[in-house]
């Protein structure tokens, strides 16, 4: 059972170094990261071909610093992050341009202290996640991140629930938990919120017959808010105040990964200079490529 998830992300890898949603289907940056932080925890990427997937993605950063979350060209700070996640889970930032792709997030910061997709667009926690995340690996946070601001922002985001919405006016709902939870921590301002109320919130979502946490209370759970949910309570540090709280597995809020995988890759010692180098000539000339064919 442990290493069918291996086979199953060893069947989604194409000739191009990426990887797909599913077997045969068509390589892009959000499967591509989703596969290397799966076979990190399995302790299996010995079954990535480092280089391949390195240029792979390399291949998509353009000429802004900008990257293109596929072949067919769209462009958002999603894929700004899960080029540079995956590329420091393989060991490989020096394939491309750090410092543009840090400038082309810093470019996405707006007048309220979030981030857009784009330039220009429309604040939303998880797009601020993906920026955060992506500056903190390219160690450029500081440099384009006002962290006050910020801070207000993400913690203006949570309700009379005690849940949190993704951006103003709309409902709370579980999966913030995570998107917001993470930001505050890498900014340390998790404390700007009531995290008792959140916690409460987290819980009330839980199905207490099937399991599983759903996006509100009383709705249908599913694997996607259940992540969500339990990474946001470990934040919280729910988990460590239960008696049996060793048997739990502390989340990374940077790479969404234990921090016990991340210590294993090397990713907690690895100083924030260090990814902030020049790219690869082979880098350089993907992104020249990429470009003349938007």
């Amino acid at each position: 059972a442990e290493m069918r998830p291996v086979e199953f992300v060893k069947s989604c890898r194409n000739d191009d170094g990426g990887y797909g949603g599913n077997a045969a289907q068509d390589s892009h940056m959000l499967y591509t990261l989703s596969a290397v932080q799966i076979l990190s925890l399995c302790d299996a990427l010995e079954h990535v071909d480092k280089d391949a997937t390195a240029a792979y993605i390399a291949g998509l950063q353009l000429a802004d610093g900008s990257f293109q979350g596929d072949k067919w060209g769209e462009v958002d700070t999603r894929f700004s992050y899960c080029a540079l996640c995956a590329l420091a889970i393989l060991g490989k930032m020096d394939a491309v341009d750090v410092s543009a792709a840090a400038d082309f997030v810093g470019e996405c910061r707006n007048f309220d202290g979030g981030f857009g997709a784009v330039p220009g667009a429309e604040s939303h926690a998880g797009q601020i996640f993906c920026c955060v995340g992506a500056l903190k690996i390219a160690g450029k946070l500081e440099e384009h991140c006002d962290a006050e601001l910020l801070g207000w922002w993400l913690s203006e985001r949570q309700c009379d629930s005690g849940g949190l919405n993704g951006r103003p006016e709309k409902q709370a709902d579980v999966c913030y938990s995570w998107w917001i939870l993470s930001s505050l921590s890498i900014l340390d301002k998790v404390d700007w919120i009531n995290t008792e109320k959140l916690q409460r919130f987290i819980l009330q979502c839980q199905d207490d017959e099937g399991g599983g946490i759903s996006d509100r209370p009383n709705n249908v759970p599913d694997v996607f808010h259940t992540f969500f949910g339990l990474a946001g309570l470990d934040l919280l540090g729910y988990f460590r105040t239960r008696e049996d709280g060793d048997r739990y597995h502390s989340i990374n809020p940077v790479y969404a990964l234990p921090k016990d995988v991340c210590a294993r890759l090397g990713l907690q010692e690895q100083p924030a200079g260090d990814v902030d180098k020049e790219p690869t000539p082979e880098a350089s000339q993907a992104a020249e490529a990429a470009a003349a064919t938007d």
